[in-house]
């Protein structure tokens, strides 16, 4: 962990330090990866528009990152993290959730995205009455689903959006539809 002392610039990091990283401004710091031509690999540290809640200047430990089941190379800021299985184990664990708020806040807001919170999915992974709580989350979740797995977590997945089935066939015009978007106007 840097201390206040230290000024943190994302793009400044070494490719083992960027992962859950924040840089002094409190941007989240994110490992890239592109491949040249060549199909040679090269990774880099960059500021991602993502904010740490009341966190600036701070390199991850090795303790949180083990204790949250992460890995140092992790690319980018996603909640695809979250539908690993066995992950949300390791994320409610004591270790983690309540030794590592940095992956915690990061974690905490990603879900929050997808439609859960995550100290009610951290009590259903944990505590007695763990099918009532799920209920609860698949209820208030929006459209993301939370069932019940094994012992070792719980696990859960977006429900693919359908589109509406028309009574009748749709006319169709002699021309193609345009679906542009409109353009947009700054605001100074």
């Amino acid at each position: 962990v840097a201390g206040e002392e230290t000024t943190i610039t994302c793009e400044k990091l070494e490719q083992g330090a960027c992962a859950y990283a924040v840089s002094s401004t409190g941007k989240r710091c994110v490992l890239e990866k592109r491949v040249k031509r060549g199909g040679q690999e090269e990774y880099s540290c960059r500021t991602s528009e993502i904010e740490a809640d009341k966190l600036k200047n701070w390199v991850e430990t090795d303790e949180c990152i083990k204790a949250c089941g992460l890995e140092r190379k992790a690319l980018g800021i996603s909640s695809d993290t979250l539908l690993e299985p066995g992950f949300t184990r390791h994320l409610c664990s004591a270790q983690c959730y309540d030794a590592c708020p940095n992956i915690v806040d990061l974690y905490f807001n990603l879900a929050a995205g997808e439609g859960v919170f995550l100290p009610k999915l951290c009590a259903a992974q944990n505590g007695p009455g763990r099918r009532e709580l799920t209920a609860d989350i698949i209820k208030s979740s929006g459209g993301v689903l939370i069932a019940p797995g094994p012992i070792q977590g719980v696990s859960y997945m977006v429900a693919p959006a359908t589109a509406p089935v028309p009574d009748q066939p749709l006319p169709m015009s002699p021309e193609p539809a345009s679906f542009a978007p409109e353009p947009m106007s700054q605001i100074d």
